[in-house]
């Protein structure tokens, strides 16, 4: 009779080590860049899924500009001009209000790329895999934030005085503010990676857990409403690293 629930526990941890081997298997799978085409130059230029998809959100946003923006009159604006105002004055007043009045000129390169990440991370509802899985993707879009900050810092202050800038409140702090320079990309980056990574770890857990209906409604959630709120979190601190490089 004391083997009985021995043999049940084997069982169990068997049961445990094949679900977690899954999740492993379907994390890889997920994690894995794709190389959709390769360009004939240079040797070869693999094209990964995630540079595809890119391209598409580019041509979706440059058409949804050039619908939104043509044929502008001064007087008596269409229904489209009056949509495409709308939107402009929100994002201009999102922006100023987290960069201010100093850092406000940096708000149109903000506002894009509040909504590349948002539409990025929503192309997952379509079939695609979003961008934003792709380590290389955050990386780029972080380090390219993180440059702007810098330059925001160089063209307020003077060369000079943006190194000096580094030795505020006290000397002391110099190493420290340096390093800031490099974490705070990598902050943004694991920030955006991490959650969307993190969303698709929580839908698989719940999935191998209860296959039908809640994955589902949780997929609308992480889908939509998390991926829109990666997109706005990066932004905004973003926004906030500029204000107080102009500051």
């Amino acid at each position: 009779m004391e083997r009985v629930p021995i043999i049940s526990k084997v069982l169990e941890s068997e049961e445990r080590g094949k679900t977690m081997e899954k999740l492993a298997a379907s994390l890889l799978e997920e994690l894995n860049v794709e190389t959709v085409f390769t360009i004939p130059i240079f040797g070869g230029i693999p094209v990964s899924e995630s540079v595809v998809v890119t391209w598409i959100i580019m041509a979706v946003m440059i058409f949804g500009a050039y619908l939104l923006g043509r044929d502008c009159k001064v007087r008596t604006p269409g229904t489209r001009q009056q949509v495409a105002e709308l939107i402009v004055t929100k994002l201009d007043k999102f922006m100023e209000g987290n960069l201010g009045e100093e850092g406000k000129q940096y708000g149109t390169y903000l506002a894009v790329v509040l909504i590349f990440i948002g539409i990025a991370n929503l192309f997952g509802v379509f079939g695609f895999k979003p961008p934003t899985k792709d380590f290389n993707v955050p990386v780029a879009l972080s380090l390219m934030s993180i440059i702007l900050v810098e330059v925001a810092g160089i063209r307020a202050f003077g060369t000079g005085g943006w190194v000096k800038r580094f030795a505020q409140p006290i000397p002391i702090m110099t190493p420290i503010n340096i390093l800031e320079v490099f974490i705070r990309p990598l902050s943004l980056c694991m920030r955006l990676f991490g959650n969307v990574l993190g969303a698709f770890v929580i839908m698989e857990l719940v999935e191998l857990v209860v296959p039908v209906g809640v994955p589902a409604i949780l997929s609308l959630y992480f889908d939509l409403f998390d991926g829109l709120v990666q997109a706005y979190v990066f932004v905004f601190l973003t926004s906030l690293y500029i204000a107080e490089a102009v500051e």
